[in-house]
C-alpha cells in the first residue's frame, strides 16, 4: 500500500509540485539536509515519493551536491546558497544531534535548537585501516581521519574508539579532521578512518581491511535528527507543519525498511552510486528504528563523550521535544505504517 515507484506517477507528483495542482496552495516549508549519509534516505524517500505534498507541504530542500556524478542534484536551493556564502533561515534541519548538541554547549551564538525525532540511535560505521594494519591496537600512536568538525558523527565515534581502549584522545591518538574520505587513506595522510556507508562499501571493494565494525559494540548516539529552533516551534501553526513533515518523513522510513528494491533505486538515482555500492550501503540500514524518537541514550552518551563545566548546565531533556511524535504514535498512525 505505501510503495510508489518513479514513472508517471512520480512524474506527475513532481510537476504539481513544480506548477500547482488546483486547490489550496501547499505550505512552504525550507529543509536542509545536511549530507547524503544513508540514515537520511528516509527523507529522500518521502521526497521522491511526493509523501510531503501528499500531506499539503511545499518543500524547499537544500542538500549538498552527490559524490557521484550521475546523482541528482537539488538545483536553486543549496548551489545557490553556496555561490551566495551565506546561509538561507531554514525551517528543518535534518542532520546528527551530537553535533546540535555540542555546537549549543560549545558555540556562543550557536541556535538554540532541538530534536523532534531521529532515525539512526546506535553507532554502526567501521574503522577501515591501512592495508598493513590488522587490529584496532595497531592504531595507538597514529592518525585517525574523521570529518570536517570534532563535533561531528565520526569523531563521536573517534572519541568512542579511544574510550573503549583506554586511550587519551590527545596523546594516544591524532585526529585528523577533513580525513574521512578515501583518498586520505589511499595518500598515506592518515592510518585508519571513521568510514560511513558509501566510504564503507568503497574501501571494501578496494580491499582496505575493516578494523572494526561498530554496531557490534552496542553503543548509542545522538545520530540523524529533525532539528527546529525552540522558538520556531512555539508558533502553533509552525507545530501543525512539524507534525506533517514527521508524518511523511515517518512514512519514508517505513518505505526505507519494506522495500528495499525502492530505497536501494533511490540511492542510485539521488546519489548516484553504483548499484552493488548502494546495495552494501544499504544493508547497514536494518539497525535504524521504525519509530523515529529522539535519540535518549544517545543524548546522556554525548554529554559524557563530550563532558564539560558548560554541558553540566544542562539536562538531557533540554535537547529534545518529543510531544508531536508521541501524539502521532498514540494516534495509531506509526503501526499502521508497517501493517
Amino acid at each position: 500500500m505505501l510503495t510508489l515507484r518513479w514513472g508517471a506517477l512520480g512524474g506527475a507528483i513532481v510537476l504539481c509540485s513544480l506548477c500547482g495542482c488546483g486547490g489550496d496552495a501547499p505550505d512552504r516549508l525550507r529543509v536542509e539536509i545536511r549530507t547524503r549519509g544513508l540514515s537520511k534516505l528516509a527523507f529522500v524517500i518521502a521526497y521522491d515519493q511526493g509523501l510531503y505534498r501528499k500531506r499539503g507541504l511545499d518543500i524547499e530542500l537544500f542538500m549538498p551536491p552527490p559524490e557521484f556524478d550521475s546523482g541528482i542534484e537539488v538545483r536553486g536551493g543549496w548551489l545557490e546558497h553556496l555561490r551566495r556564502g551565506s546561509p538561507p533561515p531554514f525551517d528543518i534541519i535534518v542532520d546528527g544531534g551530537t553535533p546540535m548538541i555540542v555546537n549549543i554547549v560549545t558555540n556562543a551564538s550557536a541556535p538554540d535548537e532541538v530534536i523532534l525525532a531521529s532515525t539512526d540511535c546506535s553507532v554502526r560505521l567501521h574503522v577501515i585501516g591501512r592495508k598493513e594494519l590488522d587490529r584496532l591496537e595497531d592504531l595507538k600512536g597514529r592518525r585517525i581521519g574523521v570529518s570536517a568538525h570534532m563535533r561531528t558523527t565520526t569523531s563521536f565515534v573517534a572519541l568512542l574508539l579511544a574510550q573503549r581502549m583506554g586511550w587519551y584522545p590527545v596523546q594516544d591518538v591524532s585526529l585528523l579532521r577533513n580525513g574521512h574520505h578515501l583518498d586520505a587513506l589511499r595518500s598515506g595522510r592518515v592510518d585508519a578512518l571513521i568510514a560511513n556507508e558509501r566510504t564503507f562499501a568503497m574501501a571494501v571493494a578496494e580491499g582496505f581491511p575493516v578494523l572494526a565494525d561498530t554496531s557490534s559494540w552496542g553503543e548509542s548516539i545522538a545520530g540523524n535528527s529533525v532539528r527546529v529552533q525552540r522558538n520556531w516551534l512555539d508558533n502553533d501553526r509552525h507545530r501543525d507543519l512539524a507534525r506533517k513533515f514527521l508524518q511523511a518523513s515517518a512514512e519514508g522510513l517505513a518505505l526505507f525498511h519494506r522495500d528495499a528494491e525502492l530505497a536501494t533505486d533511490v540511492l542510485v538515482r539521488w546519489h548516484g552510486l553504483p548499484i552493488e555500492l548502494a546495495r552494501t550501503a544499504y544493508a547497514r540500514g536494518a539497525s535504524f528504528p521504525r519509530k523515529p524518537y529522539p535519540c535518549y541514550e544517545g543524548i546522556r552518551k554525548t554529554m559524557e563523550l563530550y563532558d564539560s563545566n558548560e554541558m553540566r548546565r544542562f539536562e538531557p531533556e533540554h535537547f529534545y521535544d518529543d510531544s508531536l511524535l508521541r501524539d502521532i504514535d498514540e494516534s495509531g498512525f506509526l503501526d499502521r505504517l508497517y501493517e
